[in-house]
């Protein structure tokens, strides 16, 4: 078998080397990460580092370009200070072209950020089956006619479930015959009969499942539109802490809530805020929406801010970038305050999802307070630049300083306002 030659072997290697580092090369990066549409709003500046070769020229529209003095550094500014579309195009040199882009420029909102701590209480659109169970004498009833835990009851026999109490009284009532059942699955409606069973260890008619209509929790604000009334919370869905299902809405409130406690973040193991808002609840607005991207709804009244009375410009995904940031937060009776953190990845979506960026906790009051991101933080407005960018969603559970961020964009959207 004939190898190689020695020459032959430093020509690969020298060739590989040239490829990896022309893979490497701001250049090359530019033109992987630099996406076709870029979304900003008035005001809001893109920073980008194309290379020494790679020019981004306007085309159309109202967008400045500004390059930094040292042209070999081949760093670029893109400047949005008139709402609309504009067109860039990116080339080599300026004579080659290489990449359309377009540029959607919105005008300048503003939102009073969030930060404080809220009550969550919420009533299912429905009952929540957490488990089925057999009777006495008899196979659950429900889990015989295909009834699974995560499934949601809409209607037994006709009749609309508004609770457990009233499913358990119209089972016991409605006695043991067949009965239509109709309820949900991931979306989806099915329909089924079932035939409830006299439990002789209780002397009733039961149909063998657990099911739970209502629950409540503690969150953080993100933000509050002046101009709508509406707000946005969590940043992530309400879901039964049995099954993970994300529980549709019936009714729902926000409330005014004070954190009593905290339970420090460790690794392995979530803090968690501790509050108390059911003894005297204080209604704050209603609950419209619960999905992966938050709660949203509308406040009876503008909440106060006393860290930013005015409120701030939003920021939309285009402008944010890796680097220093802030969140605003309560872990104390000290009220909202502000804390430093970092921004260590930012991932390009261009449709809402979670997960838009991942941070880090730089503050050492807050890393002392609770060690990080813990429970009930989530919703926590993220502030770059002096703008509202996102908001926290969850934490690592292997590293509690560092958590998940989603966009503002995407919460916006949530709530109806773009």
């Amino acid at each position: 078998m004939k190898h190689p030659s020695r020459l032959k072997r430093a020509t690969g290697i020298v060739l590989s080397l040239f490829l990896s580092l022309g893979y490497f090369s701001p250049m090359q990066q530019a033109l992987r990460t630099l996406p076709d549409t870029l979304a900003l709003t008035q005001g809001q500046v893109r920073e980008m580092n194309l290379g020494a070769q790679l020019q981004l020229t306007p085309r159309q529209g109202n967008l400045a370009v500004s390059a930094s003095e040292d042209e070999t550094l081949g760093q670029v500014a893109l400047v949005s200070e008139t709402a609309g579309t504009s067109e860039l195009m990116l080339s080599l040199m300026g004579i080659l072209p290489l990449k359309k882009v377009e540029v959607q420029v919105s005008p300048e909102k503003r939102l009073i950020p969030g930060g404080s701590a809220i009550g969550v209480a919420m009533r299912t659109d429905g009952v929540l089956v957490v488990g089925t169970s057999d009777l006495s004498e008899a196979v659950s009833p429900a889990a015989l006619c295909g009834i699974r835990p995560g499934d949601v009851l809409r209607k037994v026999d006709g009749v609309e479930i508004i609770s457990a109490q009233q499913l358990t009284e119209l089972i016991a009532r409605l006695g043991e015959k067949p009965l239509p059942v109709e309820y949900a699955r991931e979306g989806a409606v099915f329909t089924t009969t079932m035939t409830p069973r006299l439990d002789n260890s209780t002397g009733t008619v039961r149909m063998g499942a657990w099911v739970r209509d209502s629950t409540a929790g503690v969150g953080t604000l993100s933000f509050y539109d002046p101009e709508t009334g509406a707000y946005a919370a969590l940043g992530h869905a309400i879901t039964d802490g049995d099954t993970g299902q994300v529980l549709t809405v019936s009714q729902g409130q926000i409330l005014q809530a004070d954190v009593v406690a905290v339970q420090r973040g460790q690794k392995g193991a979530p803090g968690e805020l501790k509050g108390s808002f059911l003894m005297d609840p204080v209604k704050l607005g209603d609950i419209r929406k619960n999905n992966v991207l938050g709660i949203y709804g509308t406040m009876e009244a503008a909440p106060a801010s006393t860290l930013y009375p005015d409120g701030l410009p939003i920021g939309l995904r285009s402008g944010v970038h890796e680097g220093a940031a802030t969140i605003l937060s309560t872990v104390d009776g000290s009220g909202v305050q502000e804390f430093a953190i970092e921004i260590t990845r930012v991932n390009q979506q261009s449709a809402p999802a979670p997960k838009s960026m991942v941070i880090k906790v730089t503050d050492q009051r807050l890393l002392d307070a609770t060690g990080g991101i813990v429970q009930g933080m989530s919703g926590s407005p993220i502030i770059q630049d002096g703008r509202i960018i996102g908001a926290v969603t969850h934490v690592f559970v292997s590293d509690p300083t560092q958590g998940y961020g989603l966009y503002v964009d995407w919460m916006l959207q949530e709530s109806g306002q773009v």
